[in-house]
């Protein structure tokens, strides 16, 4: 042995490979112990590409694994490095593999399980369970992949593509979390740290702490134009929990039908039918919510989107506010998500629907869409009338949420630093909008762009309707780019599209992420 621990007899880089097909002569690789022999006489390439894959799909190379050197493999392997350099290449391409600078050539994304067939006289027809599960040993979780597309059961589906892994997410949601203020955050906890005593460590009023009560009311009447008083703040964890909050008091109130946009969040509908609620779709146009349809439904609540709509990127016109405003006069509960309504880049904010009538709108907001969706905090503000029990519906949740975060919450309202952050992260947002603009037009030409210059997603949709939206988005996958079809946000049908985020990722991710959708588009095939 020398001093690098290798052995002297060993194969140095440029040696003459072994022939594998002569008598004892078969080598290998330690690594998926490889033996080049059975691979096919001028075929090791393609032999090698589907070993590696076939490592992939069944989790012995799961992702994250780190590949073998070109260099060393092709050495183990005793074949030319370019054999090796060739198979890792077909593997990038597809989008399985990735290289990552120093830390060399990573297992990024699973391949799709195979698809089912096609029944005879018919169109192909989602099943569950359909195509055989790629196996994972323990203690490797199985990553759904693709296959999460093809679930005829929506509860989960946004969780479990969530939890896949990929090259470029295109998820809508998602705010720029590289630019999270970590110095202004930790110069507030520093501070908030230094103040507080040990009372404030103990059980707290339920509707949260009263610093970021009174912080929040002023944050809205600058923002949102909406005066509230500090006792009429409950403070939440994020959208979600409000909306199993209003839930529970809608039930108790007899309201067991609640209106939503269609299309509209499906992780929204999720929150209301986990509470038993029915729902009662009403369309969205370029006006934002149809409230005559919504009367024509009968429901006494809706639940809306009306600064920025989900998905389709509509506000709600001036004409619509004053009918919705009319029908809940007339006793219906109007149900008020800002999703994003920070984000505008061509234009102020709208006013919220709560600053116009605070004793109809139950109004929740959050700061998942403009910090992050791991800090967990958001407010609700409900009419007097139901502010007892949502308090007390909040109590028994939970008894209130952690005091820390509340607390340098506040201070950075307070101190002027959220408003600075958001001034830079609506500047980031907006080039990246553009880009991925400019990457819609330049990869997708027959994409129709909805919506206006706000928040952080696009909605597009494509003119043909044999298009199924779940099939681009699993062939998208497969070349490790996530996207959201449009369909999962529908109730009832509609032309097939995507909803693409681009405020998380950089530029070359945006452009480069759309390009592959552009690829994914063309390798369906034509529809009849």
């Amino acid at each position: 042995m020398d001093v690098m621990g290798r052995s002297k007899k060993s194969p140095v880089q440029g040696s003459k490979p072994a022939d594998a097909s002569a008598p004892g002569g078969a080598v290998g690789s330690d690594f998926l112990q490889l033996d080049i022999g059975q691979a096919p006489p001028g075929g090791r390439i393609a032999w090698l590409a589907d070993q590696l894959r076939s490592a992939v799909a069944d989790g012995r190379l799961p992702v994250g694994t780190r590949l073998p050197a070109s260099r060393v493999l092709a050495e183990e392997l005793h074949v030319t490095r370019g054999v090796v350099t060739e198979a890792y290449r077909r593997l990038a391409e597809s989008g399985q593999i990735a290289g990552r600078g120093r830390l060399g050539t990573v297992v990024v994304a699973a391949p799709a399980p195979p698809r089912a067939p096609a029944r005879p006289g018919g169109p192909a027809r989602d099943t569950p369970g359909s195509g055989p599960a790629p196996v994972s040993p323990v203690p490797v979780p199985p990553v759904p992949g693709p296959a999460v597309f093809r679930s005829v059961d929506r509860e989960g589906v946004v969780d479990a593509l969530r939890a896949t892994p990929c090259r470029i997410d295109l998820s809508p949601g998602v705010p720029d979390l590289a630019a999270f203020p970590r110095t202004a955050w930790l110069r507030a906890e520093r501070a908030v740290l230094a103040g507080v005593g040990p009372a404030d460590f103990g059980y707290g009023d339920p509707r949260g702490a009263p610093s970021l009560r009174r912080a929040v009311v002023g944050w809205l009447a600058r923002n949102r134009g909406i005066r509230a008083d500090p006792d009429e703040v409950v403070v939440v964890a994020g959208v979600a929990q409000a909306l199993g909050l209003l839930g529970r008091l809608l039930w108790e109130e007899g309201i067991r039908r609640v209106a939503v946009e269609d299309p509209g969040s499906l992780g929204a509908r999720q929150q209301l039918e986990y509470g038993g609620h029915r729902l009662a779709p009403v369309p969205v146009d370029a006006g934002g919510l149809d409230v005559g349809a919504l009367r024509a439904g009968g429901a006494r609540a809706v639940l809306l989107t009306p600064a920025h709509q989900f998905p389709t990127g509509v506000v709600l016109d001036g004409e619509r506010r004053r009918e919705l405003l009319s029908w809940a006069a007339d006793g219906g509960v109007v149900i008020e998500d800002d999703y994003d309504a920070e984000h505008r880049y061509d234009r102020p904010p709208v006013p919220a629907l709560r600053s116009l009538m605070p004793e109809g709108v139950c109004y929740a907001g959050s700061v998942s869409k403009l910090l992050a969706p791991a800090l967990r905090v958001g407010w609700l503000l409900v009419p007097p009338d139901r502010l007892d029990a949502v308090v007390t519906a909040k109590r028994y949740a939970d008894l209130g949420n952690g005091i820390l975060t509340q607390l340098v919450l506040a201070r950075l309202m307070d101190s002027g630093d959220l408003e600075r952050h958001l001034r830079h992260v609506r500047r980031r947002h907006r080039r990246r909008r553009d880009v991925m603009l400019r990457a819609i037009e330049e990869h997708l030409p027959g994409a129709r762009v909805h919506g206006a210059a706000a928040g952080l997603h696009l909605m597009v949709t494509f003119g043909d309707d044999g298009l199924r939206d779940v099939d681009l988005a699993a062939a998208a996958l497969e070349r490790g780019v996530k996207a959201h079809p449009l369909s999962w946000h529908r109730i009832g049908p509609g032309r097939p599209g995507l909803v693409l985020g681009y405020a998380a990722g950089p530029a070359h991710e945006i452009e480069e992420g759309v390009a592959v959708l552009g690829a994914a588009l063309r390798s369906l095939p034509p529809t009849t």
